[in-house]
Parts: C-alpha cells; sequence; structure tokens
C-alpha cells in the first residue's frame, strides 16, 4: 500500500494508569472499525488523529498529507485538519434551523474546495424533509443523520466517528445503519468508526483494528480478522465469520435466495434485493456441525466441502474450535471435543460443513 493511499498513525501518549502506544498503517478509503471494550484507547486515538491530545508523540498522514510529525516539529492544529467528527450525540445549533447548521458547516469551506455538495449530503442522509425543522423536534437518529450530514459538508479528508449510535435506543439504530452503509458505498472519504458492538463493526466495516489496553491486538482486513483463533473474539457466544455473498437467484416456489460466494453458496429466506446485488451475512462458530461425509438427508440446506486449518481449545473444557477453509473462505465451527476425536479433525482434513443458520447483516 502506497504511503500516499494510506493513513499511517503512530501515536504514544501517557496518563497516570493508562498508556497508549500504536503503530497503524490503515486503507485509505472504506471504513476502518477501532473495536475494543471500554477503556482501551479507541476514542484517545480518534483524538490523536484530530490533534486534540498535544500530548501525543508520533506521525499521522492520511492519503499522503502530513498533519502531526513530533521529529521534525510539525502538528496542524486541529481547526485546520481537513476532518469531520461525529460524536455521540450531535452538538447542533437550539437556534438553528436543520437548513442553517448545515449551512454553518458548508461555509467553513471555500466553493473551489467542497467535495461534497449540498444536496448530495441531504440526500445521502435522507434529511430533506428535515430541513426547516429546529433540533428540538427531531429524534435522536434524526440529529445523528443531521450531524453527519454537517460532518460531510466540511468536505473532509477524513470521517471520525465515535460510537456516532451509542446514545440511540436499538430501533433507532436499525433506522441509522443503512444511511452509513450508503456513506460507505457512495463516499470516497476513509472513515475511523469507534465501537464496542460487534454488530455494528461486521455490518459497516472493511478494516478492523482490536484495541486492548492502550495496544493494537491485531490489524486488518475484516474477514481475515474476524476468523483469527488467536484473538478474543474467538472465544464469545458471538464468534463466527463475515463473508460477502452476491445474490445469484431467487427460488419464489420455495422463498429462497441463494447467495453466491467464493466456495460455495447459502440460501436464505427470499429476500427482496435484484441479483447481482452485494449481500454481507454471518455465520456463527456455533450454528457449523461437521460431518465426514456429504448428509443429504437432511433438513440442513447449507452443506459446504471444507479443509481444517487449525484446532484450538474453546473457552470451556468440553469444546474446541475449529477453522477451516471452504474453496477460499474461511469458516468456524464450535463443536465438542468428544465430536471432534470421533472426527479425528486435525489440520489438512478433509470435511463437510453443515450450516445450520445464517444471519443477514
Amino acid at each position: 500500500m502506497g504511503s500516499d493511499a494510506c493513513i499511517e498513525a503512530r501515536f504514544r501518549v501517557a496518563y497516570p494508569g493508562f498508556t497508549l502506544d500504536v503503530d497503524l498503517v490503515l486503507p485509505g478509503r472504506g471504513v476502518s472499525a477501532l473495536f475494543g471494550h471500554s477503556g482501551s484507547g479507541k476514542t484517545t486515538l480518534l483524538r490523536c488523529v484530530a490533534g486534540l491530545e498535544p500530548a501525543a508523540q508520533g506521525r499521522l498522514t492520511v492519503n499522503g498529507e502530513c498533519w502531526q510529525d513530533s521529529a521534525r516539529g510539525v502538528f496542524v492544529p486541529t481547526h485546520r485538519r481537513a476532518l469531520g467528527y461525529v460524536f455521540q450525540e450531535a452538538s447542533l445549533f437550539p437556534h438553528l434551523s436543520v437548513r442553517r447548521n448545515l449551512e454553518f458547516g458548508l461555509r467553513r469551506i471555500p466553493p473551489a474546495a467542497r467535495r461534497v455538495s449540498f444536496a448530495q449530503a441531504t440526500a445521502l442522509l435522507g434529511i430533506d424533509a428535515l430541513l426547516e425543522r429546529m433540533p428540538a423536534h427531531l429524534s435522536g437518529g434524526e440529529r445523528q443523520r443531521v450531524g453527519m450530514a454537517r460532518a460531510l459538508l466540511t468536505s473532509p479528508r477524513i470521517l471520525l466517528m465515535d460510537e456516532p449510535l451509542a446514545a440511540l435506543d436499538a430501533r433507532r439504530k436499525q433506522e441509522i445503519l443503512p444511511y452509513l452503509e450508503r456513506l460507505h458505498d457512495e463516499l470516497d472519504i476513509p472513515v475511523l468508526y469507534v465501537s464496542h458492538s460487534p454488530e455494528e463493526v461486521v455490518r459497516l466495516a472493511d478494516h478492523v483494528v482490536m484495541l486492548g489496553e492502550g495496544r493494537v491486538m491485531a490489524s486488518g482486513e475484516l474477514h481475515a480478522t474476524m476468523a483469527r483463533l488467536d484473538l478474543p473474539t474467538a472465544f464469545t457466544e458471538d464468534a463466527g465469520v463475515v463473508i460477502d455473498g452476491i445474490v445469484a437467484e431467487h427460488d419464489d416456489h420455495y422463498h429462497l435466495t441463494r447467495l453466491d460466494f467464493p466456495g460455495g453458496a447459502v440460501f436464505v429466506a427470499r429476500q427482496g434485493v435484484a441479483p447481482g446485488q452485494r449481500m454481507r451475512f454471518r455465520v456463527h462458530a456455533r450454528d457449523v456441525s461437521l460431518a465426514d461425509h456429504r448428509v443429504d438427508g437432511s433438513s440442513i440446506l447449507n452443506l459446504l466441502p471444507v479443509t481444517v486449518q487449525e484446532v484450538v481449545g474453546a473457552d470451556t473444557p468440553a469444546h474446541v474450535l475449529i477453522r477451516m477453509d471452504a474453496g477460499g473462505t474461511p469458516l468456524l465451527a464450535r463443536i465438542t471435543r468428544r465430536s471432534s476425536e470421533q472426527l479425528m479433525v486435525r489440520p489438512g482434513r478433509t470435511l463437510w460443513a453443515q450450516i445450520k443458520s445464517v444471519a443477514l447483516l
């Protein structure tokens, strides 16, 4: 990855009881999720990128533009960094309408430097009908969408999002996630997205950084990182892989949709999506069973030939976790140690994976 097409972030900042020490190279486009428990350093890292931690030593370049280099005495102040920042709570000016709140963001940018137009931002976030309203008359989800549009109208080179859905209830979160997906699909602006919600990370991210105690535990492409067995995520109830499928066809008789991906296909309940569209789905390790031959007389529709790559002990002595390769797509299974021994599961062994259920994202 060339230095002009990536984000290089190397920071060290020490406080009593906590030190952030990271050295990262992130993709110059798409969504990079900063993931970890409270206190792992996610927000501190985001603040370092924004220039809000003046005590932080290090170096930051955003797609070839140097914003900080402590060794050379370079430090671009926050107001001169071309960034948009979305907080947990959208801090809109209460005395200005939505339109005037947005115009406030837009006015900071000279017309020649504007990369996102007013019409594009309001359409992307579905807020055209809210423009004449005052902030007091918006729901939490509407306020966040206005806050995101305002951040976009500063034509940022990078968008920083600090748990933008944390203050919303489950229904409002589900309402706003499709807008975040649209930003990802339609804009060429890299996003650093802080979250401790696995659901948000697997739905939105291309790249994931796992932080713990101020250090990077893992940083890599989402699909490969979620399939690793040497990370704490493998030992949770939610352990599983993320797969990007393509809608191949609909079976109207049985109300099913077939999703193709490298290495195979799965059937899911009929989706109202045109063939050729991309659909991301998740297969939990607990929903995968294994057999030494193809089992046809079963209610399980989704069967895939797999090759075992790695076997490790699980979170209980009764279970093991198995990482497999399904024609280029990683898959995880969590089965009993007894079953593993009966099936003689070991690296290199070819088996059949039976996928009991698929979670669409």
